[in-house]
């Protein structure tokens, strides 16, 4: 006596197609979530590109040039002088990147007078090629940065806002985006842009 069995073969295979697809579609969504999370670390944590505004920074960076921010290497290690930061001020009324070069440290008294920048009563030698300042503005006088606090100038010194006058004033830590890494096009290191003779050798 021979049993037949009614099995239905084409509901099995449509249950592992179904169980196929499903199983597919979390993968990629997995995936995609990992591109995304992926782009959002890099984008937030790592690297920025933005674009240099106006001549303030002349002739370092102009006007147009595109810069890659490191925006990782300031959560291991603190802004040093001479750094080109990106910063964005709150409470301003702007709202934009600014990008200048760190001149004094937090906790550092700062003065501009004779041609020369002190720092804690000492000369300091600058690394760049600028043009002697007509203004001093707000350093013409000692200024004390409190342990959280920078001061920035452009390059361009006769033609930049920057922590002479009160519309910038001195940068807070919090507000240091990162540090102007690469210029690309033409491609170069930053810090490498308009040094002095002696220190380009």
């Amino acid at each position: 006596m021979v049993i037949v069995m009614d099995y239905n073969f084409d509901e099995e295979n449509k249950k592992s197609m179904f169980i196929k697809i499903i199983r597919e579609i979390f993968i990629w969504g997995l995936q995609i979530a990992a591109v995304v999370f992926l782009a959002y670390f890099i984008v937030y944590y790592t690297v920025e590109k933005t674009d240099m505004v106006g001549s303030s920074m002349e002739e370092t960076l102009y006007d147009g040039d595109s810069i890659i921010i490191n925006k990782f290497s300031y959560r291991f290690t603190e802004p040093q002088r001479f750094d080109v930061i990106v910063f964005k001020q709150t409470g301003k009324e702007h709202g934009y990147y600014n990008i200048k070069r760190i001149i004094g440290l937090p906790g550092e008294t700062l003065q501009f007078k004779d041609d020369n920048i002190y720092i804690n009563g000492v000369i300091v030698e600058e690394k760049v090629s600028v043009k002697p300042m007509i203004n001093y503005g707000l350093a013409s006088e000692e200024i004390t940065l409190e342990d959280n606090e920078y001061f920035v100038l452009g390059d361009n010194r006769n033609n930049s806002e920057d922590s002479r006058f009160a519309s910038i004033a001195n940068i807070r830590r919090e507000e240091i985006i990162g540090k102007a890494s690469l210029r690309l096009s033409p491609f170069n290191f930053v810090n490498k842009l308009n040094l002095k003779q002696e220190d380009s050798d």
